[in-house]
């Protein structure tokens, strides 16, 4: 029977899944502000859409996702949640450090929210300074950029066409469509704000009133479905490249 999370396993067959895999696969994402049309949960909702596309996969065990990140530049969007990147960066090591503890020493992150980049870089690295486990953060979007040039002639902005499009494909029912042209016309060209070259935008609300960046009346349901279409088989190849490593190749050259 296929399972598609950790979480819907028992015991006896989350070891059985443990024996056939090597990967775990853990969405991160956040509960934050997207604008007036879009849900507080795209980010992990994106993430989580993601890592579904591998429930299946031989080399993968798809962990529940952790659905609040480092989000406290929307803080002053009601709604938002967030927790600071240190605990945020302890508990996602931790959780991965439990997986390696029942054998799966080799894990995928996939990341629905830039704010938790560097934090899940910092767990990263000292998992694997630490030798406890090895494990790659990915952005579901970071390979996109041909794409969504080509389909949406724009680059990744916040509560955007690219983010409206993902969620009209994976969760439609909760995009407020009547709301895109408000959250469109007041929203931000760019995301943050500088002067002379020094970065003066803090806050979202500092550069976007709606909390939108972008264009989101440019999204469709098409876009979104071959964006995570390509995810997908990005996040698929990544999955088997990290399965094939040997761990010992993976740890830290000359570490002692």
């Amino acid at each position: 029977m296929s399972r598609t999370y950790l979480h819907e396993h028992t015991t006896t067959t989350a070891a059985d899944a443990f024996d056939d895999a090597s990967v775990a696969v853990l969405p991160t994402g956040s509960v934050e502000q997207h604008g007036p049309a879009l849900p507080l949960g795209t980010d992990f909702l994106a993430a989580r859409a993601v890592a579904e596309t591998v429930a299946d996969h031989p080399d993968a065990v798809v962990f529940p996702p952790i659905p609040v990140g480092v989000s406290a530049h929307h803080r002053q969007f009601d709604g938002t949640l967030w927790t600071d990147p240190e605990t945020f960066e302890r508990y996602v090591a931790d959780i991965v450090a439990s997986a390696a503890h029942h054998g799966l020493e080799k894990a995928v992150i996939v990341n629905g929210h830039g704010g938790n980049s560097g934090a899940l870089r910092r767990a990263a690295r000292g998992l694997r300074d630490e030798e406890v486990a090895f494990a790659a953060p990915w952005n579901w979007w970071s390979n996109l950029d041909a794409l969504i040039e080509e389909e949406l002639d724009t680059s990744l902005g916040h509560a955007d066409a690219v983010e409206t499009s993902v969620m009209l494909a994976v969760a439609e029912d909760l995009v407020r469509e009547s709301a895109l042209r408000a959250a469109e016309d007041e929203g931000g060209d760019s995301w943050g704000k500088s002067v002379r070259g020094a970065s003066v935008g803090f806050d979202a609300i500092d550069f976007t009133e709606s909390g939108a960046v972008g264009e989101p009346t440019e999204g469709s349901r098409e876009v979104g479905e071959k964006l995570l279409d390509h995810a997908s088989d990005d996040l698929a190849a990544l999955v088997e490249w990290v399965a094939e490593q040997d761990l010992e190749s993976l740890w830290p050259r000359g570490h002692k």
